[in-house]
């Protein structure tokens, strides 16, 4: 960048500074920026923004770009020709911390909310969402040469591996290969459906690198548990989605509790506030936390989540959905 104060700004120092001023969770948004005679010229996506949804983008992108001594004027346009199917990631640097069952029901409580999800499960080599939408027995059609999306009877759509093999067969699958069957899942017919949560498997492999290179999401939610071992892998699945410039929506504790079903008293056989310190301290939102509960459990294996009914254990994940659903509307939580 320039160090003349009276030399214009070439193109590409113009959109840096822009980026620089606006919040990273719209990057994805942006089309092209400029500085044109201190007057800064944004042009942004927003085909899947509501009438208040893009007045609350274009009034943020304007208040920031006003603060830039290089600017005096700014002007918005906002394009909406075509809908823009939004994906966040759900992952995690370890497995077994729930992320599946996370995904899931995050996924229902869209639904309710009024939100057109589907979820892709890309976990290749050992894929829980079809009995966890109840569709274990289900086989997608195809369209030409694209499989077409499975209806759960939740309200949500949903493709995975799980669907098209025999259930228990094992897949031995090289790396490569699995990163392509995730493109074909991201790739399906998904109609109207305007958000994709990625139900992704534990650690920064293969899949991961094929999705970020080919279907990159517009934000990735981390889950962990609140022990230290769980919170190190998280963290390297973090620096994954900041090396490949995908934002952070937030972090979820997961198992954070134990209620016993006999006395009420609460234990915490993997700690507690873990998650919650660890994202204070990198300044990531902290979207909430959610118990460990024979519920939970039971209504996973059933095929019936916690979240598409109105019991107790429906509401941390109807919290965390809430924010998540701010996030898509706004950018922010």
């Amino acid at each position: 960048m320039s160090n003349d104060p009276n030399l214009p700004l070439s193109a590409a120092d113009a959109e840096a500074l822009i980026r620089g001023a606006l919040p990273i969770e719209i990057h994805g948004r942006l089309r092209s920026a400029r500085i044109t005679e201190r007057r800064a010229v944004v042009v942004a996506e927003a085909g899947d923004l509501g009438a208040k949804a893009r007045e609350e983008l274009e009034g943020l992108i304007k208040n920031a770009l006003g603060e830039l001594s290089d600017v005096d004027e700014v002007r918005v346009a906002l394009i909406a020709d075509r809908r823009r199917r939004m994906i966040i990631a759900v992952g995690s640097g370890k497995g077994g911390v729930g992320k599946s069952t996370l995904t899931t029901n995050l996924a229902v409580a869209l639904a309710r909310m009024g939100r057109k999800v589907g979820v892709i499960d890309g976990d290749i080599y050992g894929p829980s969402q079809p009995r966890l939408l109840a569709t274990e027995w289900a086989k997608p059609m195809n369209e030409g040469d694209k499989l077409v999306a499975i209806d759960s009877p939740h309200g949500v759509k949903v493709l995975s591996m799980g669907h098209m093999v025999a259930p228990g067969k094992a897949l031995a699958w090289r790396g490569p290969m699995a990163g392509k069957a995730l493109g074909q899942l991201i790739d399906a017919v998904w109609d109207d459906t305007e958000l994709l949560l990625i139900d992704l498997p534990p650690g920064t492999g293969d899949v991961q690198l094929s999705m970020m290179q080919d279907s990159k999401p517009d934000g990735a939610v981390l889950v962990s548990t609140p022990q230290d071992l769980a919170l190190l892998d998280a963290a390297r699945a973090g620096q994954l989605f900041e090396d490949g410039e995908v934002p952070i929506i937030g972090l979820v504790e997961n198992m954070a509790g134990y209620a016993c079903p006999h006395c009420g008293e609460i234990s915490d056989p993997f700690g507690n506030g873990g998650v919650e310190k660890f994202a204070k301290a990198l300044d990531i939102p902290f979207l909430g936390r959610v118990p460990l509960t024979m519920e939970t459990r039971q209504s996973g294996d059933a095929g019936t989540p916690p979240a598409a009914g109105d019991g107790e254990g429906a509401a941390p994940f109807v919290a965390i959905a809430q924010k998540l659903d701010r996030w898509m509307k706004s950018g922010a939580i």
